[in-house]
Formats: structure tokens, sequence, C-alpha cells
């Protein structure tokens, strides 16, 4: 995730300008999508949903032969799903899941203007159409969110039901990250942009790996903590030695891949929660 640029924003507030203009300093993306995942040797389809409420979405599935899990992930703030064209090939090659990567809306070569609901929205449609298309199961589906996809994957965790949940780099909530880099001024802000996770990690109820660097200066390692801290079992939290929020694969080792594959192992072989009472968009 591109470090908010909160203190802009903070200060057109105090000026008397739009609250609305705080989705210009958490969310940047990208119209030009400047790879593919055949660019790195793998085979994709490249597939565009329609959301619920009308949006026309575009999102790649990389299949892996022999793959007992399909990973749907949620990407961060910035760029688009061409920006994690070799994420998707080292993934494949070192968790041997299938892959679905979604654009949230305004993004890539997504129709529509990104909001936290319609990012909510976008995630449901992928869903459906994992379901429906390519006849997915939940006990085969592992959501994976990164840094401000970490907040989208909880919330559909909490709502659908899945065989497990990874996070990379999450952040508690976007008024915590506020208060993390302006300690005053972050505590005044009237914020329409929320990304609660903190107050939805306690209704999930599916297996739980947290993966983040200890020198993360941009979602600090101890919002990861604290979100796992308030998270039910069965969890695990795995530190990245010496990585930042961006540069995780630089640092890891194979003791990295060895968790995420016995993670997602582990989480095929168990339950899977069944559909809650949870209303959509809360």
């Amino acid at each position: 995730m591109r470090k908010f640029l909160f203190f802009n924003w903070i200060l057109l507030v105090v000026m008397g300008c739009s609250v609305p203009i705080e989705s210009g300093f958490i969310y940047f993306p990208d119209a030009h999508v400047a790879g593919t995942p055949s660019d790195v040797g793998l085979a994709y389809e490249e597939v565009f949903i329609r959301t619920g409420d009308g949006v026309r979405i575009c999102a790649w599935y990389v299949p892996c032969e022999g793959a007992e899990a399909t990973l749907l992930w949620f990407h961060g703030n910035a760029g688009n799903i061409g920006d994690r064209v070799e994420l998707l090939k080292i993934y494949h090659d070192a968790w041997r899941v299938n892959q679905m990567i979604v654009d949230y809306r305004g993004y890539g070569k997504s129709g529509g203007k990104v909001s936290e609901q319609g990012t909510y929205e976008d995630a449901r449609s992928a869903l459906r159409y994992l379901a429906s298309d390519k006849g997915v199961s939940p006990m085969a589906l592992i959501l994976f969110g990164e840094s401000l996809g970490s907040a989208v994957a909880v919330q559909m965790a909490m709502e659908s039901p899945c065989a497990g949940l990874i996070l990379e780099s999450p952040f508690t909530s976007v008024r915590d990250m506020a208060e993390v880099h302006y300690p005053v001024l972050g505590r005044l802000i009237p914020f329409r942009i929320r990304y609660d996770s903190i107050g939805k990690i306690g209704k999930v109820h599916v297996p739980l790996l947290i993966l983040h660097g200890d020198r993360d200066d941009i979602v600090p390692y101890k919002l990861g903590k604290r979100l796992f801290d308030a998270a039910n079992e069965p969890k695990t939290f795995f530190t990245v030695r010496d990585a930042g929020h961006n540069d995780i694969l630089v640092w890891v080792k194979e003791s990295f891949h060895e968790t995420v594959r016995k993670f997602i192992h582990d989480s095929l072989s168990g339950p899977v929660r069944k559909y809650g009472d949870v209303p959509r968009g809360s």
C-alpha cells in the first residue's frame, strides 16, 4: 500500500474542504495494465464480470495443473493487476494453487469509480463467478488480501464461506493508520472510508495466516499484530525478518513458502464456516 498522503488531506479538511476527497489520498488506481501472466509463462483467462450494482470489472484466472485450492486475492491500493504478474508466477510455482486476481472498479480495465463499498461488491462478484463459472467449492477456496486488500478479504471471510484467510501486511483500520502517521490530527478526522478490519476480525471463524515484515514503515508491524491478537483461533503469524512493506519477497526464505503451503493444506482439511447473518456492507 502506498503511504497514505493523509497530511495534505488533513490540511484541506482543517481548511474546510469536503471530506470525500479522502479517497484521492487512499486509492491510487492506474488504468494502464503493463503486463500479463503470459509475460512470465503462465496460461490465463481474462474475464469481465458484471457486479451486482452494474459495474463491469476485470479479473485474471490463472490455473495451476493439479491444484487442490483456488486463491482469490485482492491487491493493494496502488497500480492494478498488471503490477502483480511476477507475484502470480511466484505463488503459482511455490504454492501450487489456482489463482484469481481482481481489479477493483476504477483500476486497470475495470469500469466505475473506486469506493470502500465498491471494493466489497467487486469481491462478492468475483466469489460468485468462481462458484458459478469455475465450480470452486468453499472447501477449496482461500481468500488472500494484500495491504488494502486485506480489509476486503476480511469482509469476505466474515460474510462468505471459505477454507482459509491469508493476509499480507494487514492494517486494523483507516483511522488507526492515520493515527500512526499523524498522532494528533489523525484522531480528529471524521472518516467516511473506514476499512474497519479490527471491528470485523472477531466475526471471522476460519483459519487465519498473517504475513508481515518487521520493518514495514507504511503499515506498521504492530498493526498486523494487533489484528492477529483480535482474531479467533486457529491462527498463525509469520514474521518476515528485515522486510518492509513492498519488499517482503526479497527477504523471504523457503520457510515462508513452507508455512503458506502447510496453511493451505491444513485449511482444506478442516471444516468450512457456513454463511453467517452478517448484513452486507457492514
